[in-house]
């Protein structure tokens, strides 16, 4: 059985991430799942790679242990700046810790 994405998932994803409020993350996962594809957490970075909104706060999603995902010595200390930025802290492994700084959009 191959499990196909909604035909917009693209803009529910843009549409979850801008709703991401400030000092708190998100997963590529729960991203892709409240979206509609839970099984599509590795499409979460190529569509926010490719969206052409500077106010979309692509910084706010990181992956499921609570790490930046991106390479170091490039988009790393950027999205680390940003999210320090807004009060996200991290541990001395640069890591989030997801149960204070994780997004819950049902408890909003």
């Amino acid at each position: 059985m191959t499990y196909r994405l909604p035909t917009d998932f693209r803009e529910r994803v843009l549409a979850w991430v801008r709703r991401i409020p400030r000092g708190k993350v998100a997963t590529y996962g729960q991203i892709a799942a409240l979206a509609g594809g839970p099984r599509h957490a590795r499409s979460i970075g190529r569509i926010l790679r490719m969206a052409d909104d500077d106010a979309l706060p692509w910084h706010r999603v990181i992956n499921h242990r609570g790490q930046i995902s991106l390479p170091k010595f490039g988009q790393y200390e950027l999205q680390k700046q940003l999210l320090l930025s807004e009060g996200v802290h991290f541990d001395a492994n640069d890591r989030i810790d997801l149960r204070r700084f994780g997004w819950q959009p049902d408890k909003e």
